[in-house]
């Protein structure tokens, strides 16, 4: 062996360790983002399907690493044939990307895509798993009526 070398085995130790130590520093994968946007797909068969789409105009992490505050946050919803569901609307909102869940004390609107009813309130709980939304406060339900339908005989 040559002298000052270090054996292949030591150094690829020395590198996982290394790579180890730096990923556990890591605390989220986001440091702060502008015009932020996170997809989600279906699981197969419809795996090239977007489930939802998350946004905000700006992302901050907060300490626990897996917590991020967004500013405008905005989630939209699908179908498994990609028609739009519902769109989530806040000023300010945590997420737990660990547990999937939003919620904030502040204003959240929630409006179907196609307009017909909308949601307004304080306070919220957003489940993103299991798509189960709570809202505690000032709670007010517009439901517009859909088109006549005349029937003739």
């Amino acid at each position: 062996m040559k002298r000052g070398a270090v054996p292949a085995g030591v150094a690829g130790w020395i590198l996982l360790w290394t790579l180890a130590s730096w990923v556990q520093a890591q605390d989220s994968p986001i440091k702060h983002a502008s015009d932020y946007t996170s997809v989600e797909y279906y699981d197969p068969p419809n795996g090239l399907q977007i489930s939802s789409r998350t946004s905000g105009a700006e992302v901050l992490p907060m300490p626990g690493g897996h917590l991020l505050m967004f500013k405008q946050f905005r989630l939209e919803t699908f179908a498994t044939n990609g028609t739009p569901e519902f769109i989530v609307e806040a000023p300010n909102c945590r997420y737990d990307q660990i547990k999937g869940l939003a919620s904030s004390p502040g204003h959240l609107t929630v409006r179907s895509a196609d307009g017909q009813v909308t949601l307004e309130g304080d306070g919220f709980l957003w489940l993103q798993d299991d798509k189960f939304l709570i809202i505690s406060n000032n709670v007010d339900t517009i439901i517009k009526p859909g088109p006549k339908i005349i029937i003739t005989p």
